[in-house]
């Protein structure tokens, strides 16, 4: 098995000024080609540190991919602790100096003096192209380890994974067929009782099932080999139909994602109003290109659940749209629902402990309730059902 490594670098992601987010997307791709990542380690802005880290790691891993520290400043350190590591010095790679000054040139700005320090890599290091920044990347190889060494800038760094080191990785190894991982999010359950669900729940060999917990979703994970595809479909199916009441999106798509598609298929627009949501939910949707006829935020205030459904009817009816979703204002730990369709307009108040939790995760749990409303209507579901940690108080349909 090929150990692939990654070293991020920076005081700012050693100290969590910034979230690595190089390193969830890089182990994302790595996985889909076969080569899951077996380590991920941070150091900070010192060459001893570095130069350390880099000696440790060579003696290890196969592959170690090092993100950041290749800007023009003082503390972008990553070319010289290879250097140091190897026990050569730096030399300026005329070619890519050349690239960089037309870069500055065809944009009508002198290149600064400080901007020749990233033309500089170790002595015998090979280039590795960056075709969308000034920083160009390179590979040596130390100890047992061949080591990339890319930008810390995400658009910079992906397309340089993408365009330069995963075929380098295709042309050095014989890559084994990526895992197969299968994935559903459900909404309205805890972690625990999923669990104590689905571990009665016998899994081929060499495959598990993993839980993520992201207020307020928890995603399912079934990863094994490619050789188990047969049977992890099998038990996949009955994951499915033990999570059916709870599943609100399977694979990667996100409810949003879902909705938009669903609404295109069907040639619907929404229109939506929100209290205790302050926009939120708008914005999950416009993002996802949800076709929205209108939309509108109001602030909070008492009203009865048939209230509720008869302004969301005429949200629908004013802006021509045949579907309309309202979310309305939080007291006592109650809120309401509605949503207007051409079969009628179905409310629902519910009651949920959510105090606990801050006003931005109390808003996301609520954003969700109200997409999961209407996918659940687009799936031909009952509307008002499907919360196992939310009490339903009382449902209208008008």
């Amino acid at each position: 098995m090929i150990r692939v490594e990654m070293l991020s670098t920076g005081d700012e992601v050693l100290h969590g000024q910034i979230v690595d987010t190089n390193a969830a997307w890089l182990a994302e791709v790595l996985f889909s080609h076969g080569l899951p990542m077996t380590s991920r380690s941070t150091v900070g802005d010192s060459l001893q540190a570095l130069v350390a880290a880099l000696t440790e790691r060579s003696q290890i891993a196969d592959v170690l991919i090092v993100n950041g520290g290749l800007g023009p400043t003082s503390d972008d350190l990553s070319a010289l602790a290879a250097a140091t590591a190897q026990g050569v010095g730096l030399e300026i790679h005329q070619e890519w100096l050349e690239k960089m000054e037309a870069f500055f040139a065809s944009r009508g700005k002198p290149m600064a003096a400080s901007n020749r320090k990233q033309a500089e890599i170790p002595v015998g290091a090979e280039l590795v192209d960056n075709p969308v920044g000034t920083a160009c990347g390179f590979a040596i190889q130390l100890n047992r380890c061949w080591i990339f060494f890319t930008p810390g800038v995400p658009s910079e760094f992906k397309v340089m994974v993408e365009q330069q080191i995963i075929p380098r990785l295709k042309q050095r190894y014989t890559l084994p067929e990526p895992p197969i991982c299968l994935r559903l999010t459900t909404f309205g359950r805890g972690e625990s009782d999923l669990a104590t669900e689905l571990e009665s729940l016998p899994l081929p060999e060499g495959v598990v099932m993993g839980y993520r917990s992201s207020m307020p979703i928890i995603e399912l994970k079934l990863t094994g080999p490619a050789s188990q595809r047969v049977a992890m479909e099998q038990s996949w199916q009955q994951v499915r139909l033990m999570m059916a009441e709870y599943t609100i999106f399977e694979g990667t798509e996100g409810l949003p994602a879902l909705l938009a598609r669903l609404l295109q298929q069907r040639e619907l627009t929404l229109s939506v109003s929100e209290q205790f949501s302050a926009g939120l939910l708008q914005w999950q949707l416009a993002s996802a290109d949800v076709a929205l006829a209108a939309g509108n935020v109001l602030p909070s205030q008492p009203e009865s659940l048939s209230a509720l459904a008869v302004r969301t009817a005429a949200l629908a009816q004013t802006n021509g749209s045949a579907l309309a979703l309202s979310v309305g204002g939080f007291a006592d730990e109650q809120l309401g629902f509605a949503l207007h369709t051409p079969e009628g307009t179905f409310a629902q108040q519910v009651k949920f402990n959510i105090n606990r939790h801050g006003l931005k995760a109390r808003q996301e749990v609520v954003a969700m309730m109200a997409m999961n409303m209407l996918r659940r209507w687009l799936k031909g579901s009952d509307v008002t059902t499907g919360h196992g940690w939310i009490d339903v108080l009382e449902t209208i349909k008008v």
